[in-house]
């Protein structure tokens, strides 16, 4: 964003234009306690110092780029081609920051339509909005679409969908008549933790509004819906799908073949590294007979009088366009940059590209769980799983994640911090990033760790 500064003319300009004398005469509703507070702050420094300053905070920091790295949990490292940075510096995607104008913004509602495209492609279903803030606000708008169509108030969400999804999910329906029931999905035998598909199956009642499954889980599974499919079918209950890392929709079966209402998901991994968690792009997708339903923004392509192609913004159910009581949801924008990213990335990859990532990413994670299993790690292996899975860490995985860490390697994600009865279980992830330097790494750390 470019600096205008202005002058003390142009600002003395601007005060005698509304109509006051000072900057401080802004403020006057602000009682004088909480006016101009004292800051704790260190003497002003020259930008070059100041630049010095930042660096060397950042250089504590230790990322994964330059460190074996097998952290997954919900954001993932994955290939990503360099035209995708380029394209997005192209000024014609930036005819409008947001469409209010839809007319005027030409390039912008053309890549929402081509997003909206290629995210029916991947997920296999009917219809997909401008995409929302990111994967966890695309879950909670899909429980409150499934609220709205079936007149239910039950939720039944599996235990092995992202614990940020679900807390997500549970703060945006606390207002409204929403009984959100999560099941553990999970059973431990000894070390061994697998998934427990029947008791999400069991579950489904006449009063379930939706059923919410992730697959690949957050655990790493990848498990045979059928049993909950047929139950919520049973039920008239309808069936949500969530997609944490669309990679792995290049060899799995799409959630539209599998029985899916609705797929909600992120698309972070598609254009860049985890960047803290942040900023991501939802999708959410659907079918036909539910797309009055649908939250936040959908393009359409048109022909306008003369008969040249244009983009328009359609069913505008956003409470912006259209009386608030009608609204389906209050959702304001979404993370439109990461979107359009997200679907140059999937346009520059292809079927075959994406294939190829997610077949390495596979095998990456098999040759993990090898290379550990090797040196006499406990692998969890009751199902199959993709670039994800469990490994009991007999000290406790906090400890061993930071002695692991003390070696130079990023060993995982600690699970007690989702759930304290899986103090001692580690979640691993390798991705087509991951090299076999890397796996030496943590084979030779982990036999450290578990030899001190």
């Amino acid at each position: 964003m470019s600096y205008s500064p202005s002058t003390d003319a142009d600002r003395a300009r601007m005060l005698r234009t509304i109509g006051v004398d000072s900057i401080d005469d802004l403020f006057v509703d602000i009682p004088d306690a909480h006016r101009d507070p004292t800051l704790d702050l260190p003497a002003a420094l020259p930008e070059v110092d100041v630049l010095r300053e930042v660096r060397a905070l950042a250089e504590q920091n230790r990322v994964p780029e330059g460190v074996p790295s097998f952290l997954g949990a919900g954001f993932y490292r994955h290939f990503v081609p360099a035209l995708v940075d380029q394209q997005l510096l192209r000024s014609e995607w930036y005819t409008g920051y947001t469409p209010y104008q839809a007319e005027m913004t030409q390039g912008t509602l053309q890549s929402m339509y081509e997003f909206q495209s290629l995210v029916c492609r991947l997920t296999g279903m009917e219809v997909a909005n401008a995409s929302l803030y990111d994967g966890a606000s695309a879950l909670a708008e899909a429980v409150l679409m499934c609220r709205a169509i079936t007149r239910r108030s039950g939720v039944v969400m599996a235990g092995t969908v992202h614990p940020a999804y679900r807390e997500v999910a549970a703060t945006y329906t606390q207002a409204v008549d929403v009984e959100l029931r999560t099941v553990d999905a999970w059973t431990r035998t000894g070390n061994d933790v697998a998934p427990d598909i029947e008791a999400v199956a069991a579950a489904i009642d006449d009063t379930t509004a939706c059923v919410v499954l992730q697959r690949p889980d957050f655990f790493g599974w990848v498990v045979d819906p059928t049993p909950v499919v047929e139950a919520a079918k049973r039920h008239g209950a309808k069936i949500v799908y969530v997609v944490t890392d669309p990679i792995s929709l290049g060899l799995l079966t799409p959630p539209g073949d599998l029985g899916a209402d609705i797929v909600a998901g992120e698309l972070r991994s598609l254009v860049g590294p985890p960047a803290y968690g942040g900023p991501g792009a939802g999708m959410l997708a659907t079918r036909q007979a539910f797309i009055r339903r649908l939250p936040g923004r959908i393009a359409g392509r048109t022909t306008d009088l003369d008969g040249q192609q244009g983009f328009v913004l359609t069913l505008q159910t956003r409470e912006q366009h259209i009386r608030r009581e009608r609204a389906t949801s209050n959702i304001t924008t979404n993370q439109a940059l990461v979107a359009l990213g997200a679907a140059i990335s999937i346009s520059a990859l292809g079927p075959a590209g994406l294939r190829d990532l997610a077949t390495r990413s596979l095998s990456a994670a098999h040759r993990c769980a090898e290379a550990l299993a090797s040196v006499g790690a406990t692998v969890s292996n009751a199902a199959p799983y993709f670039h994800e899975f469990i490994v009991h860490a007999p000290r406790g995985a906090e400890d061993t994640v930071k002695a692991l860490a003390d070696r130079g390697v990023f060993g995982g994600y600690p699970l007690g911090r989702v759930d304290p009865r899986l103090a001692d279980a580690l979640l691993v992830c390798a991705t087509d990033l991951t090299t076999r330097a890397d796996l030496d790494a943590l084979m030779n750390a982990w036999q450290a760790v578990h030899r001190g």
